[in-house]
């Protein structure tokens, strides 16, 4: 079948799909701004999703929001904390929240029930669920649904989590944080370009936007003054989209990952941001004037915010300490411990393959990383019933939900993740762990040169990853791509991490019974 035949059996399949979601905005309330909202040791917030309306560039279109605005809140905690979340669902289908990159307990991490062995109800339309959430560790994260992510996350269902460190010479001093969320979304004819309700589309190469946003705005802006050391947390929620993100005519250090600080503080010129992966900078403004947040790649430059940089005296003046390259001493220790592992052979091997049926087999020369939708007439047409995302055990040949791996607490597993080029459509994917942490060592081979903690790795077309996985969260838990339509089509494992004590097990067992009483 070649692509042709492929697309006209396609387009009768669509024929037969049900009826998209609504679009309507009439009686929606207008989308508010985001909160900060700082939370102590034992406390409790409300988190409601609902349907809103919102000016996205010239378009008014129907979205959803976390607490009315998007992103939602941004929480911000402090590390050792444990709060509640009471949750309220008014949007139009089941969903849950998953808390993403938290070392959390299992029963909370918002995987739903009948979805590759999740332990929550899902929460029905009109229903409630309470998590109970800690924060082991300092650094970004954020939530978003796990039920239909395609649709839910894409139209707005997101928020930032800001751990704030124990130790106050954590980070470097700045005068300024912002957290800033990066997405982007697919407007057609004034309209968000439709969705199923029960069939995702553009399965192939995921769903690429056509406006991007910052903090769900076209038209974001920042204020900083002369002299000025700012901290961006960068987060990108796209559904397929990498961002990599400069600052022209303005100094930008790497400091921190998705987990807390980088081994090796380093100045750069651009951060390369995967889906669900989280960058902090510190960025220095020498001069005053105009500046742009671009995101660029090989053939374009999108700006996605203006900054305007007065000339306001400074109370403090931080420009010695960002010159200043730190080295986090934490990554000391870990050297020493690694050189075990970079020469044994990996314990668990894991290959990323897709599959079309009637497209040929064969070496493809392919760019490592799809930055817009090469096939985008197909790709509209591609669904988890002509397209096909795999995750493939290489001891077992066991393929995504038949997958499931087990290991204990206090286990350091060595997992090798190779990304197939002779797939049917090879192309880059985030792999993104529940649960727990780990550390990329290598890439092709080749050492990493600059360790962090992680929860998702990006895996370019081609290319071989190792990395090191700390299994110290005991539970049953997903691995899986975070384009969100290859979730959708089922492009996730299972792996256990038991306890060494059997009976903590049977104690996580009682616990979940208690909540799924509620």
């Amino acid at each position: 079948m070649n692509l042709k035949s492929l697309a006209q059996t396609v387009t009768l399949l669509m024929g037969r799909l049900p009826q998209p979601f609504p679009q309507d905005t009439a009686g929606l309330t207008e989308a508010a701004e985001t909160e900060i909202v700082e939370l102590q040791n034992g406390d409790t917030i409300d988190l409601r999703a609902t349907i809103v309306r919102k000016q996205v560039g010239d378009a008014n279109v129907k979205m959803f929001a976390y607490n009315g605005s998007i992103p939602g809140p941004t929480l911000k905690v402090r590390q050792g904390s444990e709060i509640t979340v009471n949750f309220t669902n008014d949007t139009e289908l089941e969903t849950t929240i998953h808390w993403h990159g938290l070392r959390l307990d299992n029963r909370h991490d918002g995987v739903a029930q009948g979805i590759h062995h999740g332990l929550q109800p899902p929460v029905p339309v009109g229903g409630s669920w309470s998590y109970r959430l800690r924060f082991p560790d300092p650094g970004v994260y954020w939530y978003h649904p796990h039920m239909r992510e395609d649709y839910t996350q894409e139209l707005g269902l997101y928020g930032n989590i800001i751990v704030l460190p124990h130790d106050p010479d954590y980070w470097q001093p700045v005068n300024d944080e912002f957290a800033l969320v990066l997405d982007d979304i697919l407007i057609e004819g004034g309209k968000i370009a439709p969705f199923s309700r029960t069939l995702p589309t553009h399965i192939a190469m995921g769903r690429y936007g056509s406006v991007m946003l910052v903090n769900g705005a076209t038209d974001g802006r920042l204020e900083v003054s002369k002299d000025e050391v700012v901290r961006l947390y960068l987060t990108n929620t796209a559904n397929v989209r990498i961002f990599n993100v400069r600052v022209p005519g303005a100094r930008m250090k790497l400091v921190g990952g998705d987990s807390g600080r980088v081994e090796h503080e380093q100045f750069v010129e651009d951060v390369m941001i995967a889906p669900s992966e989280r960058v902090v900078v510190d960025v220095h403004f020498d001069t005053s004037g105009q500046f742009v947040l671009e995101h660029r790649t090989p053939d374009k430059t999108y700006a996605l915010a203006s900054i305007e940089v007065n000339d306001q005296p400074v109370e403090h003046v931080y420009a010695h300490q960002f010159g200043t390259l730190r080295h986090n001493q934490e990554f000391a220790a870990e050297r020493a411990r690694l050189e075990t592992h970079y020469e044994r052979p990996p314990d668990k091997t894991l290959s990323l393959v897709g599959e079309m049926p009637g497209m040929k087999h064969g070496a493809h020369v392919m760019e490592p990383i799809e930055w817009e939708d090469t096939m985008a007439a197909h790709n509209r047409l591609t669904t988890p019933q002509n397209m096909f995302w795999k995750l493939v055990d290489g001891e077992t040949g066991k393929v995504n939900h038949d997958i499931a791996w087990t290991f204990t607490v206090g286990d350091w597993v060595k997992i090798r993740i190779i990304n197939d080029l002779h797939s049917d459509h090879p192309m880059q994917h985030p792999v993104h762990f529940h649960g727990q942490r780990f550390i990329v060592i290598s890439r092709d081979g080749v050492r990493s040169e600059n360790l962090m903690w992680k929860d998702t790795v990006l895996i370019p077309t081609g290319q071989t990853v190792d990395i090191l996985m700390d299994a110290s969260n005991p539970g049953v838990w997903m691995a899986h791509c975070h384009i969100a339509e290859h979730l959708e089509s089922h492009m996730m494992l299972t792996f256990a991490v038991q306890a060494k004590d059997p009976g903590a097990d049977a104690h996580l067992r009682h616990d979940l019974m208690d909540d799924r009483s509620q």
